[in-house]
């Protein structure tokens, strides 16, 4: 990216990078967190508190805007909230942390097919580059040769990367459509959408008694805090100033990230096809930060 970059962009940027540490060490708490409570349980408790912590700093910071457009905002909560973490934590249930990680992290390609007929954000030659180098980096990092865990959590991970990259892109339109948009009230009511949806599954679906236990309040306070109530509006900050096919590449930083993580803390040590897969994701993020301009 230009020094002369817009200040918005360098401020998206700056956002992602703490995003990225959050969100891949996230993977390893949420999948911790299914010891003691039910994919759907947590996923309710997580986004009941996240919603919580939203509407209370709207307080604290005495916004008091108008709720966003209903249908726009609840497309953007059933898919990218709801839709994704359903999916995701119910992956996790039989998938291991990496690859169901991984896998949703189909994403940003996800986003690029429907960028283009939605907003008709139609690529340019360095997002096509980038795209192709990031695919490729993604095969070798997920090396489905190998296996990549059980055929239902592999299709639960890959539809909630379809949700999430749903949710991206009605996010990007419904802030071109009403750029007047605040942006943690956006979060704040898509969230809550969501929650709603989230708890009625739990609700609904029988899942083992909750374990309550010094584990499962850190992790909890872990994604109120940080993952859902920061995580969520930090992503639409990224979302708002940057173009939809660069805003769903850039993510590819957190599971590359969370190789990272999960190679210095859990001592995972990536192969050489990994490494390779790695580099080639690397490349691909940095030839974007050249070319958002």
């Amino acid at each position: 990216m230009s020094a002369r970059a817009p200040e918005s962009q360098r401020g998206a940027w700056a956002a992602l990078a703490a995003l990225s540490l959050i969100w891949s060490y996230n993977w390893i708490v949420m999948k911790q967190a299914l010891a003691y409570a039910g994919p759907f349980t947590f996923s309710a408790l997580r986004y009941v508190g996240g919603s919580a912590v939203l509407f209370l700093l709207l307080l604290a910071r005495r916004e008091r805007p108008p709720p966003p457009p209903f249908w726009p905002t609840l497309g953007i909560g059933l898919t990218q909230t709801a839709g994704f973490q359903a999916l995701v934590q119910w992956a996790l249930v039989r998938g291991g942390a990496g690859k169901t990680a991984l896998l949703a992290y189909t994403m940003p390609f996800w986003a690029l097919a429907l960028a283009w007929p939605l907003l008709g954000a139609r690529p340019n030659a360095r997002q096509w580059q980038a795209t192709a180098l990031a695919a490729a980096g993604l095969l070798l990092v997920i090396a489905p040769w190998r296996g990549v865990g059980t055929l239902p959590s592999v299709l639960l991970a890959l539809a909630g990367g379809l949700s999430w990259g749903t949710g991206t892109v009605l996010a990007k339109r419904l802030f071109e459509r009403y750029p007047q948009q605040s942006l943690l009230g956006v979060s704040a009511w898509q969230m809550l959408y969501g929650t709603l949806l989230l708890v009625l599954l739990a609700a609904v679906i029988p899942q083992p008694p909750v374990q309550w236990s010094a584990p499962l309040l850190g992790a909890l306070a872990y994604n109120v805090l940080l993952a859902s109530g920061l995580g969520w509006s930090m992503w639409l900050l990224v979302v708002r100033r940057l173009p939809a096919q660069v805003a769903g590449l850039t993510s590819l930083a957190i599971p590359l990230m969370g190789v990272l993580l999960a190679w210095l803390i859990l001592h995972e040590r990536p192969g050489r096809i990994e490494l390779a897969g790695i580099a080639l994701i690397a490349a691909a993020l940095l030839r974007l930060r050249r070319a958002a301009v």
